[in-house]
């Protein structure tokens, strides 16, 4: 069952650290080195320097999980981090602009009891890896807290959780940030217990599927694990929680958006070689030349809108082919992904990396790909090649030309829940919930 409690969070002065919208940030996956600097620049008092603290200024053998903790113990200290005077629950909403359409997603923040994937109704969707656990671990060990939460989807076809909390603020003020992409960030703190409560008590039978954060959830089930190893604590301990945001998979702010593939470290192809190399599975059509037609391409595949239809760019002749899922590609697919879902065997990018990249390209222990979102990117990214230095998807450039890419359509909410059911996970990156929590709004002291 989804266990929901309000919980006294960590929040900004904004006295003494000025407007909210210079002390927050993205989640730290998704910010390259010169959003880093920016985000130093801003404000003395930026979150970036707890979630991804770039080693300034370290002394001996301290890390950069030292230095961070260091700054939230000196913040705490002087007043800049505070504790709220009552547990609450914190309802957060996100407006913004997609495709010329405005749309405001709606959901709360809150403790959720921790349950390891597996054992409870708390499910994952997509692979982790064990690099990026090890960091996260390193600094929640180091910072005793939740710096940023985890993203849960959960089914309420009327929104009845979200609606309630919602009637406890609505003559409230909220606190506002505004994000570089425009997104305005708003957040309203709701004590009543009452309304707590209720809301808690609608959770409590529903599942809960893990949207976005896998690695920092994994971690802190790793986190109370090795607390409660360490030394006897008592039931409902907030080791045992989880800082979460909850958002009903029926609200209509919910977008996905797709996660297109930029690949390192592949050999130069024609296109009449992929074609040659993936015609046994997939019926293929050359559709044009050059970075720009990606837009003519995505259009194309947008109308079809299936999940097996993917375009690829050849740098080699700079062109891009249409290929689609055909049944002898189905039943090769079946034949490589015995012991995965019907769900899992259609999706994308599993037909992408399993079927394409794996078995008809052969493509082995490649780099992982630069994950991008908008079509706009495709083009710049094929046009100028990969940034050396860290990217904002956590990957490390390799300063050299992209000679693959590859569109691909977006998981839906219906896939995530599907697939979370039937216990498995998607390959990594699969799917991009838009827009991205921000890290600062309210902490979780796990002491």
């Amino acid at each position: 069952m989804a266990d929901i409690q309000a919980f006294r969070g960590l929040r900004y002065d904004l006295g003494k650290v000025g407007p909210l919208s210079e002390v927050v940030a993205p989640p730290y996956d998704v910010i390259d080195n010169d959003q880093q600097d920016q985000l130093y620049k801003l404000n003395d008092y930026n979150v970036v320097r707890l979630i991804l603290n770039r080693g300034d200024s370290l002394m001996g053998d301290q890390t950069i999980y030292d230095r961070a903790a260091e700054h939230l113990k000196t913040w705490r200290r002087d007043g800049i981090l505070k504790p709220d005077n009552v547990g609450c629950v914190y309802v957060y909403h996100q407006t913004f602009t997609y495709e010329g359409q405005e749309f405001t997603r709606r959901g709360f923040m809150a403790r959720v009891k921790i349950e390891p994937f597996g054992e409870g109704r708390i499910y994952p969707h997509e692979e982790t890896h064990a690099k990026a656990k090890e960091d996260r671990f390193k600094l929640m060990s180091a910072c005793k807290c939740n710096l940023s939460q985890i993203f849960g989807i959960y089914p309420d076809q009327e929104n009845l959780a979200q609606e309630i909390l919602e009637a406890a603020i609505e003559d409230r003020t909220p606190l506002t940030a505004v994000d570089p992409h425009g997104v305005k960030h708003e957040m309203w703190l709701v004590s009543n217990p009452d309304a707590i409560a209720a809301a808690a008590g609608i959770m409590g039978p529903k599942p809960i599927y893990v949207a976005d954060g896998h690695h920092r959830y994994e971690t802190a089930n790793n986190i109370r694990i090795s607390a409660r190893e360490a030394k006897e604590l008592g039931p409902d301990h907030p080791v045992d929680y989880v800082l979460m945001m909850c958002v009903s998979m029926q609200d209509p702010g919910m977008v996905v958006l797709p996660t297109h593939r930029l690949f390192r470290g592949v050999d130069a192809i024609t296109s009449d070689q992929l074609i040659t190399r993936i015609s046994v599975a997939f019926d293929c059509e050359v559709v044009g030349k050059g970075p720009e037609f990606a837009r003519d391409a995505w259009d194309m595949i947008a109308v079809e809108d299936k999940q097996s239809t993917m375009g690829y760019y050849c740098r080699a002749d700079d062109t891009w082919v249409l290929a689609r899922l055909n049944p002898a590609g189905e039943d090769m697919m079946k034949n490589l992904a015995v012991d995965q879902s019907d769900e899992w065997r259609s999706l994308g990018v599993a037909l992408l990396h399993k079927l394409v990249i794996g078995k008809l390209l052969d493509y082995s222990d490649l780099p992982s790909p630069k994950y991008v979102h908008a079509v706009d990117e495709v083009i710049q990214g094929l046009k100028v090649g990969d940034d050396a230095g860290r990217d904002a998807t956590g990957q490390q450039g390799s300063g050299a030309a992209f000679e693959l890419g590859c569109l691909v359509m977006p998981a839906s909410v219906q896939h995530v829940k599907a697939i979370s059911e039937h216990g498995e996970r998607m390959p990594a990156k699969s799917t991009y919930f838009y827009p991205k929590l921000l890290s600062g709004m309210v902490i979780n002291p796990l002491e």
